[in-house]
Formats: structure tokens, sequence, C-alpha cells
């Protein structure tokens, strides 16, 4: 077995027994980046391989030493290029920002860096991270690891590419609607979206009413995805929301993940009574994939059809407004600058232009109907322990468009009535604040994956996880798709 088909926490063990390098796995992944990264476009903004090997080099003496860092040691990562990393580009795939260098590192790449991890680069984004396909006018296009002609999905579509293509052991990436769960769900791995205050994100200019996105990891084993949890979770004074409890017990290879609960009730969602459009064959996959768990798991699990408790039309109405107060809050300043209108791109602007007149009052009704959502949410939970949808309605498009602008379902074409309106099925746990796994679910005749969301009682991100390492002891044969890796 190669270094780079190791689990994550089966490498760290490995390098912490010195039974392998840390320059040896720099290499390894350094060797495969370069074979691999030029034709999917994943990872950018690379550091100097010397200046790497370095500080690889450095890592190693440390262990001669009895020093170790975390579970990280020598352990190279890429953070999503969204969040700021001191000396390297953090561009948010904007024009605006394509040559700014910031002088410090996020919270988040502060602890992964504090856990010992050697940062190589940056993972692609779309433009400021908006809309669930990964290209933009810096750097391009990512494509899908699976089929080079398919998009990887987005906004954290580099990452979810990396670590399917074992570039990365594991990554980071964020999630405002569904960008950890669509790509993962995308290219055949795991991306958690955890519960909203359980990864605080800093720096941010506005910290009261930024509850829609947060950061989280993506792996290809669950273990390693907890792991990963484990050390960007965590309260930050300087956040308010961050929640005080903490993680324990997610890192390494024997872990609270092989307490399985005892039994679990699955609710299924599916396309919600009707109401989400979905292609033909994904509805199918996933519940496939869910019955399998029911029939041969490692624990007792059933698995219901519920109707949504909630209304859906209104709780998308209501996500509108709050999801254009808050994107326009962070487009607002770059329009100062009348020259920016050009350099960014037209959803941003859409986005922009919709919220010009919004009054606070409207928002308020909005709250109050994501309030009464909340409440039918919890209804959910009173019978089951995790509801489940599809990771997205659509199975991967041409990468060469910007979005779907329709969704062909068995009873005909629906339009889509906005850039992000295919995206639907992801706005639940998310406007809930709802801890959110997706997890592989098969592929369709063409080779394309999907996945199947699996969205957690509130605060409940162990319980998830270990619901999901379940899980994923029954999909080993979906886990052993490997990516073609050709144009």
């Amino acid at each position: 077995m190669q270094i780079i088909d190791l689990t994550a926490c089966t490498l760290s063990q490995m390098i912490h027994k010195r039974e392998v390098s840390c320059v040896e796995v720099l290499t390894a992944y350094l060797n495969r980046l370069q074979e691999v990264n030029p034709k999917f476009n994943a990872v950018v903004s690379l550091v100097d391989p010397d200046r790497l090997i370095s500080t690889a080099k450095e890592r190693d003496s440390q262990l001669s030493r009895g020093e170790s860092m975390g579970w990280m040691h020598g352990m190279p990562t890429a953070i999503k290029d969204m969040s700021w990393t001191a000396g390297i580009k953090t561009t948010q795939g904007s024009l605006i920002y394509k040559d700014f260098v910031p002088t410090t590192d996020s919270l988040l790449v502060q602890r992964v860096k504090g856990a010992g991890a050697i940062l190589i680069g940056k993972t692609n984004t779309p433009e400021f991270g908006l809309g669930s396909h990964t290209f933009n006018e810096v750097f391009g296009v990512t494509s899908n690891a699976y089929d080079f002609a398919k998009t990887a999905g987005g906004s954290s579509g580099g990452a979810a590419v990396a670590v399917a293509l074992q570039m990365l052991p594991v990554a980071d990436g964020s999630d405002f609607m569904g960008s950890l769960r669509n790509p993962a769900g995308w290219n055949n791995i795991f991306g958690m979206r955890p519960s909203f205050g359980r990864v605080p994100m800093y720096p941010n200019p506005e910290l009261y009413l930024s509850q829609l996105s947060t950061e989280g990891p993506m792996a290809r084993d669950v273990r390693d995805l907890a792991a990963l949890l484990e050390t960007q979770a965590g309260a930050d004074p300087r956040v308010p929301s961050s929640l005080s409890s903490k993680l324990t017990g997610l890192s390494g290879l024997n872990t609270v993940l092989d307490r399985t609960p005892p039994s679990i009730k699955i609710a299924w969602l599916g396309n919600l009574d009707g109401y989400l459009p979905m292609e033909a064959g994904i509805e199918d996959t996933c519940l496939r994939a869910l019955k399998r768990f029911v029939s041969s798991g490692p624990t007792q699990a059933s698995l219901e059809n519920v109707l949504p408790l909630f209304n859906p039309s209104s709780v998308w109405s209501a996500w509108l407004i709050w999801r254009q107060v808050l994107t326009a809050s962070r487009i607002a300043p770059h329009l100062i600058n009348p020259h920016n209108r050009a350099l960014l791109k037209p959803e941003a602007l859409w986005e922009y232009d919709q919220s010009v007149g919004l009054q606070a009052n409207t928002l308020t009704s909005a709250s109050v109907q994501r309030s009464t959502f909340y409440q039918h949410m919890l209804a959910h939970f009173e019978r089951h322990d995790v509801l489940a949808l599809p990771s997205a309605q659509v199975w991967p498009f041409d990468k060469t468009i910007r979005y779907p602008a329709e969704i062909n379902t068995l009873n005909g074409s629906i339009k889509m009535d906005t850039y992000h309106r295919w995206m639907e099925v992801v706005i639940y746990a998310t406007f809930a604040g709802l801890p959110c796994i997706s997890v592989p679910a098969g592929f369709n005749a063409n080779g394309l994956p999907i996945g199947v969301q699996l969205i957690g009682k509130p605060q409940g991100d162990t319980e998830l996880l270990q619901i999901a390492y379940a899980y994923s002891q029954t999909i080993a044969d979906l886990l052993k798709v490997k990516p073609l890796v050709k144009p």
C-alpha cells in the first residue's frame, strides 16, 4: 500500500511511530499533486517545494526529540481559498483579490497548523464561494474527480477533488448552501457541515448576523473526518456564537465512533413530497444505500418515508431574504469602488441588487418564519434520530455551463428561477443550524457519484458522526471505486 492510500489516522500513527518520515509523506503527496493536479486544477497557489521539504525535515527533527505538535504532525494540507493564510495568496476566487497576501492566518488555519500540518497551498473555490460550481477568473475551473468534463461542485470543489484524487489526506471547506456537502457527494467522499457555532470563523467583520456559513472537514474516511473536526472545533471568545462544549475522543483509530448507537431511526424526506424537482435516479440511488444500511449495518436501523412538517415554499422565501442580506453585506464594500462592479461575477451582483431596498421588518419576518421552521425540524426528531435527503437535485453537470437553468425530471423539465434554486435541497440543515454529513450513496450508469445528507439533532455532532461511521461500514464497495484520473 502506498502512502497516499493510507487513511489520515493510520498515516498519523505511522508518522509518530517513525515507520514513515514526514519527508517521505510530503514527497509522496507532492508527487501525486504533480501528476494529477495540472489536469484537474484543484490545488492553487502552491508553496515552493524546497520550502516545504525544509519544513518536513524540521517536523522529523521534532519527532526525533520526542516532540509532536499533534495528530496532523507532518501531514500535508491545503486550505480553501476563502480563509486567510499568512504569506500565501487568499484570492476568494476574485480578480479583486488576485494579488492579496494576508499577513495573518485565520483561526481555522492556526488550529490546523498548530496540530502540525504542513500547508502546501490553497484549494480552488468559485468567486466569493458563490454557487456550487468551482470556477473563477483567477485560476479557472476545477474538474470532477470521476469525470473530467463535469463540475466538481462547490464551493469547496477544489478541496473535494484534492481529497478524492488523493492529493491530500484530508481537507477543510466551508458551507453556506451545501458547499461541504454537494462537492462531497459529487466526488464520492465525506463532507460535514458542523452545528452552528461548532467551528468559529475568525476574522469576520460581522459576528452576530452571520449565522449561515461555517467551516468544516472533508475526508475519504469517517474517522479522518471526525479527527479533523476535533482540530477545527472549539470555542473562541472573539466569536460570541461559538459553542463552549468541546468535542473529544474523535481523533485516532480507537474512538467514540466505535460506540455504535443501539438503534437508529432514519426519516427519509426525499423530494419533500414532490416539492423538490430531481433528476432521475438520484432518489433511487440514495434509497438503495439507506436500505442496505438498514438490512446489513452493524446496528438495528429503520427507515421510514416521512412528509415534511414544514412548508418548503415558506422556508425558501425566508431563506432568500437571509441569504441576500448576508451575501450582499459581503459584496457591498467592494462596490464602493465603481470599477469593481465590472470585476464581479453576475451571480454576486444579483445577490447585491436583490438586497437593495430590503427593510429591517422584512428580515424580521423572515426570521420569524425561520424560527417556525426550526420548531418543525425539532418535531421531526421526536420520532427519528436522523433525517435523510439527497446531497443534490442533479447529477454532476457539464463544467462549461455556469449553473443548471432547469432540472429534467421524470415528469418533464422544471426551470430554475435563480442561479442556486437547483441546490435547494441543502438549505434545511443550514437554516436550522443543524449538523449534517454528506455520505457516498452510489453512482449512476455513467459512473457519476451522488451522496445522501444525514441531518443530526441540535449540537449532536458526535452522535451524527457515530451514525455516519456505522453507515460507512456498509459501503466499502462504493469507497473502493476510484477515479480514473484521465481527462
